[in-house]
């Protein structure tokens, strides 16, 4: 087993965070709680891939939550965006993309397209924003395992309501989760009224999820059938 090294600790309003390194790998833990690693990432690149392959017109991107910039390094691929918002709660985190999580986001942070805002996405997302035509949600470890609570709310069919109102016409949201969450699938359903579930197999115990939803009126699924669920 690679022994644990601390690379910082620091002391944040929501309390301890803390980046550790095993082997060449790294990982962020909060209070204790594993959040995310460097190992893998299929799922958080699949975040958002999925959800710009089902939006007819990919421009203005939302990112909640950068972690370890793999759902980042993914989007400043798609050459029709031509805004990135990326929100995170942590500022360490952001500091870190600067140093030893940099090969992780590809120097994405340095395109011209992103803006990293540093906020609790919560709040961030009860002002006043232009519609977005893809959201990709990675916040937490999803629905079902918030490390900080006042994040549940994003979860709520109200928090739902919300970010359907910053989805654009033809746009989608994208929510990734540490395992598949028929509750938050109906809640999803309950608001959207279309949704998808992708599986990916992780490492050890229940596979990742990511939930695509849309609203059908709006036909936001290009080339694409029926949502239904699917393994990836």
């Amino acid at each position: 087993m690679n022994r644990r090294e601390v690379i910082e600790r620091t002391t944040t309003p929501r309390g301890e965070l803390q980046l550790q390194r095993r082997g060449e790998d790294y990982e962020i833990v909060s209070n204790g709680t594993f959040l995310m690693a460097t190992h893998g990432g299929e799922s958080e690149r699949l975040l958002v891939r999925a959800a710009v392959a089902a939006c007819a017109r990919p421009r203005r991107v939302l990112i909640g939550g950068l972690g370890v910039g793999y759902s980042l390094a993914e989007a400043v691929r798609v050459d029709e965006a031509v805004e990135i918002v990326v929100v995170e709660i942590e500022e360490a985190v952001v500091r870190w993309h600067a140093g030893p999580l940099r090969p992780w986001s590809g120097g994405a942070l340095n395109d011209p397209r992103v803006d990293v805002v540093v906020a609790d996405l919560v709040g961030w997302l009860d002002a006043a924003h232009a519609p977005f035509d893809v959201i990709c949600l990675d916040v937490d470890n999803g629905p079902d395992w918030t490390v900080t609570a006042d994040n549940a709310a994003l979860y709520t069919p109200a928090g739902l309501r919300r970010l359907a109102s910053l989805v654009a016409p033809g746009g989608v949201l994208a929510v990734w989760a540490a395992a598949p969450s028929p509750a938050f699938a109906a809640a999803l359903n309950g608001v959207f009224g279309e949704v998808r579930e992708q599986l990916v197999d992780a490492r050890r115990g229940s596979p990742d999820a990511i939930y695509l939803a849309a609203d059908p009126g709006e036909r936001a699924y290009a080339d694409s059938p029926r949502m239904r669920r699917e393994s990836a």
